[in-house]
């Protein structure tokens, strides 16, 4: 492979996706593909972002992986839980039902959405419910939220998986023992510190430009030469 690119959060911004694709001039055969989960919520194209990722995850050199929110769909999807489901809607998650059920209004419910998403897109549910929650090449960790400061290089891949996707502060604000660089995103840029622009650390990397909020969508180009950071803005 010649590049690894990281994307993360797409949150449903089909349009910037496919943008940033072009801007980093996206080669499918020689490049690694990795994105660090939620491509659902809070956007608008939900729907079709799954359903481009289906595709692209036919190659082999793509690699897709679990965020919170792809966690949270699948909670409501699958499990009768009120207060998962209430949380998932307090996150966003109407943009998703919007995008898949172009019918729904005040006249229906969200469990009138469910079943129509079940009956209908199993192979999207599939698809997110086989996510993984890391993946790992000689130098670097990808994941979407973070990995416990406590772990150490022999043990880090036996965390809970609410680690992998829920981590914020814990992580980013202390020292990592690991020999790795974490790349990462879940938690907006603008919050670590106060820019949308990719973050760089000590063995941390944070790439989520907050694309869903207005802002943009970064990517972290990974060569033998270094990194290269890309974005775009967020399409009004």
């Amino acid at each position: 492979m010649k590049r690894i690119l990281a994307i993360s959060d797409i949150h449903g911004c089909y349009d910037e996706f496919n943008k940033l694709l072009d801007v980093v001039r996206y080669d499918s055969k020689n490049d690694r593909l990795i994105l660090l989960g939620d491509y659902t919520d809070r956007g608008d194209q939900s729907k079709e972002v799954i359903e481009m990722l289906i595709q692209l995850n036919q190659n082999e050199h793509v690699i897709c992986l679990r965020g919170n929110h792809d966690q949270m769909l699948l909670d409501w999807l699958l499990l009768d839980d009120p207060k998962k489901r209430d949380h998932y809607f307090r996150c966003g998650g109407e943009y998703t039902v919007k995008s898949y059920c172009h019918w729904f209004d005040q006249n229906h419910s969200y469990d009138d959405a469910k079943e129509y998403i079940l009956k209908n897109y199993d192979e999207h549910i599939k698809f997110l419910s086989s996510l993984p929650l890391y993946y790992e090449t000689e130098t670097h960790i990808f994941v979407h939220a973070g990995v416990s400061p406590d772990s150490e290089n022999d043990n880090w891949k036996e965390q809970p998986m609410d680690t992998y996707i829920w981590l914020r502060d814990e992580f980013f604000n202390n020292a990592l023992k690991l020999d790795k660089t974490v790349v990462f995103g879940h938690t907006p840029l603008i919050d670590i510190h106060g820019s949308h622009e990719i973050w760089f650390a000590d063995r941390k990397i944070g790439i989520d430009g907050s694309c869903c909020f207005g802002l943009q969508l970064n990517c972290l180009e990974i060569a033998e030469d270094g990194y290269k950071t890309y974005s775009v803005s967020k399409q009004k």
